[in-house]
């Protein structure tokens, strides 16, 4: 078992936006993608998991992007498990240039869940059986709630295709991170340096299901996630708070918030 997995990237086309730097969407992507090999190796990925019944479901997510690696650019992705908070398995997150700089990080608390019942298990009987990391934080926090916004507008409705879901069933978790992307003002992505984005996940979207996207700005200040900030630098520029809601109710599907910096 590697206790500590790392894959070099080459950033590549599709990866990035006008700038020619990776999008949060993409860094999504390389966490997922890591997270799930990483699993595998340990023996808890989904195919032995499935054997057992279960399955990982991501429910948070906080990063920080100290810098945008831009088309071209060999990264190494680095991903380990932190043993468990609750029901929370924590997982934190890196990514670091040629020059062995960490420009994104991050930490995921994920659920194990019970398949068929869709509920979730005790993390800590997956989890005291793979390597603890102790000491080794990429972000020195666990995960928390984001707080509940109100005076929310309604920006835009996405519908749950062919494209959103994933081996589970229902929408991916990158996926959602694409909706608040287009949700948000296209300059502001292309010309942000650093971001700070914290997700969570409250249920689940299956195939067909609309999603509504509420949003509001934030004033500068630090994040409003419980027991996320810490000591870890994080945007203060333009901020946004977002929640997807199942139409015609107040239902919350996710919630999160986003902040820019130069």
């Amino acid at each position: 078992m590697v206790d500590i997995w790392r894959e070099p990237v080459s950033i590549r086309y599709g990866s990035v936006d006008r700038s020619d730097r990776l999008t949060l969407g993409s860094i999504f992507s390389l966490f997922q993608e890591a997270a799930i090999s990483h699993a595998a190796d340990l023996g808890v990925g989904r195919d032995a998991m499935a054997a057992a019944g279960q399955g990982w479901i991501l429910s948070r997510l906080s990063l920080f992007v100290q810098r945008r690696p831009a088309y071209g650019e060999t990264i190494q992705v680095s991903t380990w498990p932190r043993r468990w908070e609750k029901l929370f398995a924590l997982r934190d997150y890196e990514i670091r240039d040629a020059e062995n700089a960490a420009v994104v990080r991050g930490r995921a608390g994920w659920l194990v869940v019970d398949i068929e019942k869709r509920r979730p298990l005790r993390a800590q009987t997956v989890m005291e059986n793979l390597p603890p990391n102790e000491g080794i934080d990429a972000f020195p926090a666990g995960p928390a709630g984001l707080t509940v916004r109100e005076n929310l507008t309604k920006k835009m409705e996405r519908a749950a295709l062919y494209s959103d879901i994933d081996y589970y069933g229902h929408a991916n978790n990158a996926r959602y991170i694409q909706w608040i992307q287009d949700a948000t003002d296209m300059d502001t992505l292309t010309n942000a340096g650093q971001i700070r984005l914290d997700i969570n996940y409250l249920s689940e979207v299956l195939p067909g299901e609309t999603v509504e996207l509420w949003t509001a700005s934030l004033a500068e200040a630090a994040p409003a996630a419980e027991g996320i900030a810490g000591d870890y630098p994080q945007s203060k520029g333009p901020g946004f708070a977002y929640e997807g809601r199942r139409p015609g109710s107040d239902q919350a599907v996710f919630r999160a918030e986003l902040r820019t910096g130069a």
